[in-house]
């Protein structure tokens, strides 16, 4: 059986109202990663994804390559986005029980990788529990003991803009392209365990309405289950 645990970057949109409806309706768990900057431009959205039981993550404020930063700047784009968050759960009147973390772009900071690792440890933050992930890779790559939250799929759905060529025919295609490194396409992928990125971005609503109705619907006609996300407890170690 294909499980995941659904991840959503980028809130708080214009359309992130509705994908938690949508979440709602199918009865799916998930984790957003909130973009601060866009959370004080959409609050009652996030506040709405808040109070319909989304855990809300920090993605940071204003989405940096965090390996272009220093480590002063890294930890303020961190503990900007924190205040906003806090104030966020204390708004909805949501207990904040975890403090999940992902990298924009997957940039886990260059030459402050250890120190932002070491940092998440000592100030809070929880790992997303990983240990049905199967892949050689996942370990290989050391995401097994990193604090922030990686991936194993992104349907890259960003990629639909003006001019870009790129069309929800070509997303869906990724889905049965074999991954060199795992030796395996996501929906053929028979016991895979995943950690899996759809994006709230009203940009590519305004191309493809409902588009992550249709990424969504693809998982669940192929047999995946979608599992409540689990967390280390914050401070924890490998």
């Amino acid at each position: 059986m294909k499980h995941a645990v659904l991840t959503i970057d980028d809130i708080a949109s214009k359309n992130t109202r509705a994908i938690v409806d949508y979440l709602c309706e199918k009865k799916i768990p998930a984790i957003m990663f909130a973009w601060g900057k866009l959370v004080e431009e959409n609050y009652e959205n996030a506040i709405y994804a808040l109070k319909k039981g989304i855990i809300v993550g920090n993605h940071s404020y204003s989405h940096p390559f965090f390996s272009k930063l220093t480590m002063e700047e890294a930890i303020e784009e961190i503990e900007k986005n924190e205040k906003i968050l806090d104030k966020l759960y204390q708004d909805a009147g949501v207990e904040r029980k975890y403090r999940p973390f992902r990298f924009p772009y997957g940039d886990k900071g260059g030459a402050n990788k250890d120190a932002l690792q070491k940092y998440f440890r000592e100030h809070g933050f929880n790992k997303v529990k990983d240990t049905q992930i199967p892949y050689a890779i996942w370990k290989d790559m050391g995401l097994d003991k990193d604090i922030d939250t990686f991936w194993t799929f992104d349907f890259g759905e960003y990629e639909i803009r003006p001019g870009s060529g790129v069309t929800m025919e070509n997303i869906l295609a990724r889905t049965t392209q074999v991954n060199p490194e795992l030796g395996k396409s996501l929906l053929t992928d028979e016991d895979g365990s995943h950690l899996i990125i759809i994006h709230a971005h009203d940009e590519t609503e305004a191309m493809v309405p409902e588009y992550y109705r249709t990424l969504i619907d693809l998982l669940l006609d192929n047999g995946f289950v979608f599992d409540a996300p689990e967390f280390f407890p914050a401070g924890w170690s490998a």
